[in-house]
């Protein structure tokens, strides 16, 4: 409870934090035509999942907020972590065009490979 409590302070603090909190757990697929990754966000926007691919590397961040009407509530368990999360991913080279949609839980980022 007391962990529950800073997290909550932390979370609803006037000073965001730059650096994540946490990483999100993932799953890497890849065919012939492209790389599926599906990415655990319950309770995140897909919209407002950034996903750049950056020297190699897919970068995949956001954050993960407390909807307002956990912030007067008293809070008995908190497993689901929250705040900004990133998570670096190594592609194997290639050139890839970039697109998402949400299932289950996961958003998906689709990297279609081109020549």
């Amino acid at each position: 409870l007391t962990r529950a409590e800073r997290l909550h302070k932390r979370l609803f603090s006037l000073q965001p934090t730059a650096d994540p909190a946490w990483e999100p757990p993932i799953d890497v697929l890849e065919t012939d035509r492209e790389l599926l990754i599906f990415v655990a966000l319950p309770g995140v926007d897909p919209d407002q999942v950034v996903a750049a691919i950056d020297n190699g590397t897919l970068i995949i961040s956001g954050q993960r907020i407390l909807p307002p009407e956990l912030r007067d509530a008293l809070i008995h368990r908190l497993e689901l972590p929250q705040g900004r999360f990133e998570r670096r991913i190594a592609l194997p080279p290639g050139r890839y065009a970039v697109s998402r949609h949400a299932s289950n839980g996961c958003v998906v980022l689709r990297l279609s490979k081109s020549a």
